[in-house]
């Protein structure tokens, strides 16, 4: 595990990122009803955990496109993958898709989930 964070992976952000949305808004909506009769909000908590996800897969990617960008590999493609374009867009996608769960759990600290 250790080289992986050495090296980064550079498709981890495209995996990361949507992923830790989709489970987000699944949860968020199947939490709902069951929020309302809680005093604790749990869908902030739930969400700073998920973007945390999220900023890990753009990490690794943004990890993968650095040591790519310092082997001068910029245009280079092995076994035809476009490793550094995929890099780059998986941090900008994890980046983007962290922004929307911060997003999503903003809206948890000031709606109670009781309102109809």
């Amino acid at each position: 595990m250790s080289m992986v964070w050495r090296r980064g992976v550079d498709w981890a952000g495209l995996a990361a990122g949507p992923a830790a949305w989709a489970v987000s808004t699944q949860a968020n909506y199947s939490l709902a009803n069951a929020v309302c009769g809680f005093r604790f909000n749990i869908v902030p908590l739930l969400a700073a955990v998920l973007v945390l996800v999220a900023l890990s897969g753009a990490v690794l990617s943004w990890r993968a496109w650095r040591i790519a960008a310092a082997e001068k590999e910029l245009l280079a493609q092995e076994d035809g993958r476009p490793r550094v374009f995929v890099a780059v867009s998986s941090t900008i996608i994890a980046l983007l898709f962290a922004t929307v769960i911060a997003t999503q759990g903003a809206a948890g600290l000031i709606l109670s989930g009781c309102e109809r």
